[in-house]
């Protein structure tokens, strides 16, 4: 597993570093030389939904996402249980319904192309699909460890390390 989140982590960055050189190019014609170039942003605008989508479902751990835990944290360990297991089957599932309604509108999407690069609408839009698969992994994996008790912990400051 480790290798995987490996991978991913790698594959952000990658996609990341892809869009900050775009920028760059686009930075360096448009205002050094004067000479705009359509295709950087279109690339640029692809490649922040790539960035954000694929960081949003491969790479952001749970813990990390934003999250309102007044009511979790008042509650006790049983509840939690019962918190975690309905909202996590709750977004799961919402992300299982909607995965093959997505799949053929991002299949349908293929048939056009971006406007001056060309690429496929279907890769373009892939993302969305991973992010949907994997709120569905997420959360498959997060009931089975509330079960077990595990991840029931305080989401306060003192488990993040900024309080004493």
């Amino acid at each position: 597993m480790r290798w995987l989140k490996h991978l991913a982590d790698t594959l952000g960055g990658l996609i990341f570093l892809a869009l900050f050189l775009t920028f760059l190019v686009q930075i360096t014609l448009r205002f050094g030389f004067n000479q705009p170039l359509p295709w950087t942003d279109e690339l640029a605008v692809i490649l922040y939904l790539w960035a954000i989508l694929w960081a949003a479902g491969m790479m952001v751990p749970e813990r990390e996402h934003v999250m309102f835990d007044l009511l979790w944290n008042s509650v006790g360990r049983n509840t939690r249980r019962i918190m975690r297991i309905v909202g996590n089957l709750m977004i799961g599932g919402l992300a299982l319904a909607a995965i093959p309604a997505c799949w053929d509108y991002v299949h349908f999407m293929g048939r056009e192309g971006s406007p001056v690069l060309g690429i496929s609408f279907e890769w373009i839009f892939m993302p969305f699909v991973l992010l949907l698969v994997a709120l569905v992994v997420r959360s498959a994996w997060a009931v089975v460890c509330s079960i077990q008790g595990k991840g029931l912990e305080d989401q306060g400051l003192e488990e993040k390390g900024i309080a004493p």
